[in-house]
């Protein structure tokens, strides 16, 4: 097939870029013809949260990657839509994350199901935001209607699905694995890497820090005095999309100067695994959510989680099978870390069964066979 992914990707940085790029390398590895098209402009500087949405790392070289596409100027969108249409892909593939660019998304997707014989199959990140904004319906809406049919990577969201569309058809497919970090090391090298000690027990709150994540949470259940009794840090590492300042005199107030180690920018792909090689267990204190990429980037280095019961986070991360799933408050989480910590129990095996779910065969199948 000839396959086109339309959206984030390389030079652009984050968890889009890498999904749509891994999922290119899978169609490429199943004998697909694959081309991505990108953005010249992603979002206005005013309205990006964080430092850059650009990446250090190098350009791929086994992608075929353009771009094309301003998110704010309809002239292009109508312009990039003929040019993909004339070109007339088996597939087009957008991975749908926020409302905001529904206009953009949604009228490129419409331009090209004129040639009437590209399919437009949308992966579903959400579709109702986390972090609401005016609006978000009504574009929702409008890219719903764009499309031919929806790749939902939660129950959740396959269930909001139906508030826009009751007709096309949908699938649910969760999120593959991310394989794409590197291997395995030991705790040790990560360690030395990282210039931290090796014998310590690190917890590690990963990604992005936007309210919805409840670092809050994560924070006021490390003071609980039971962990001052244990060798325990926790390393936060992520950079900041809210106001930083008020987790930094949470830090203070609970009296936790000391016991945190920040690590507060963008962290490069080619620096993720010391991380989470380093790590005994990961933590997602999230206040809401659908998946997550981090769940699937902690099943790559096999290590246990701690979720809460928010979205389709319990769905992919058993209760004590691969870690913990909590309620949204302090104390619950607190409980299950210091669980952890002090019994140290052994969750490997059932990692291992878990990850196996998580091929990105089972996303590509997904997309082409969904009907």
């Amino acid at each position: 097939m000839k396959i086109t992914i339309l959206g984030t990707a390389y030079p652009y940085r984050g968890g889009l870029a890498t999904f749509n790029e891994r999922l290119a390398r899978q169609f490429q590895a199943e004998g697909h013809e694959v081309d991505i098209v990108t953005f010249t402009m992603q979002y206005p500087s005013f309205l990006f949260p964080g430092k850059t949405q650009y990446s250090n790392d190098s350009a791929p070289t086994d992608l075929h990657i353009t771009r094309r596409v301003n998110s704010i100027n309809p002239f292009n969108w109508l312009k990039i839509g003929r040019k993909i249409s004339k070109r007339k892909p088996d597939l087009l593939i957008i991975k749908f994350w926020l409302p905001f660019m529904s206009p953009c998304l949604g009228t490129i997707a419409r331009i090209v199901r004129c040639n009437k014989k590209t399919r437009v199959i949308s992966i579903l990140d959400n579709i109702i935001p986390h972090e609401k904004r005016f609006a978000d319906k009504l574009f929702a809406s409008y890219f719903a209607g764009s499309v031919d049919g929806f790749v939902a990577m939660s129950q959740s969201v396959l269930k909001d699905v139906e508030l826009f569309d009751k007709q096309k058809p949908k699938k649910f497919c969760p999120h593959p694995l991310y394989d794409n970090f590197g291997e395995k090391m030991s705790k040790t090298e990560a360690a030395t890497r990282l210039n931290v000690k090796p014998d310590t027990i690190y917890l590690l709150f990963f990604g992005f820090i936007r309210d919805y994540k409840g670092l809050d949470l994560l924070l006021q259940a490390f003071a609980d005095t039971r962990f001052r009794a244990l060798d325990v840090k926790l390393i936060v590492a992520g950079e900041f999309y809210n106001n930083s300042e008020r987790y930094f005199k949470l830090e203070q107030a609970l009296g936790l100067n000391g016991n945190i180690i920040w690590h507060n920018d963008f962290i490069p792909d080619s620096e993720v695994k010391y991380f989470f090689n380093l790590a005994d267990i990961i933590v997602q204190p999230y206040k809401s959510a659908t998946q997550s990429g981090v769940t699937q980037i902690a099943y790559h280095f096999e290590k246990p989680m701690l979720v809460t019961n928010v979205g389709g986070l319990a769905e992919i991360v058993p209760n004590g099978k691969v870690g913990y799933v909590t309620d949204t408050n302090p104390i619950d989480i607190a409980d299950a870390l210091i669980d952890f910590c002090s019994r140290k129990p052994d969750f490997s095996a059932g990692i291992r069964e878990e990850k196996q779910k998580y091929a990105w065969s089972n996303m590509t199948n997904a997309i082409i066979n969904i009907s």
